[in-house]
């Protein structure tokens, strides 16, 4: 499995408050179709912007990439973004994450 950190910033609290309450929740159904788990997705109000962040993974051997351009070409991904202004999203982030926890194995670790 290979999981993926996503950063969306938006334009207002508005904006964020729609494309995570209605539109992101979409896509947690619309990319199951795909193979895509949605982990968790938060969302961060402060000074500098508003953010949603969404931990998701792909299965093994999946092109992240390709993946994407897929849904996002698809019919739901349209219906999922029906009636949010895409200009609403003004930096998107994406990181793909090693897994670190067999670093610990041998016995944890007090943080």
């Amino acid at each position: 499995m290979l999981f993926q950190l996503r950063i969306y910033t938006l334009r207002s609290a508005h904006a964020l408050e729609r494309y995570s309450t209605v539109h992101w929740a979409r896509h947690v159904r619309s990319l199951a179709l795909f193979g895509v788990t949605t982990h968790g997705v938060w969302t961060q109000r402060a000074t500098d912007g508003h953010r949603l962040v969404a931990l998701i993974s792909y299965p093994d051997g999946a092109d992240p990439a390709a993946l994407t351009r897929d849904f996002m070409a698809s019919p739901e991904f349209a219906a999922d973004m029906e009636g949010f202004e895409p200009e609403d999203i003004t930096a998107v982030g994406a990181w793909l994450l090693d897994p670190a926890w067999h670093q610990f194995a041998a016995g944890g670790r007090n943080l």
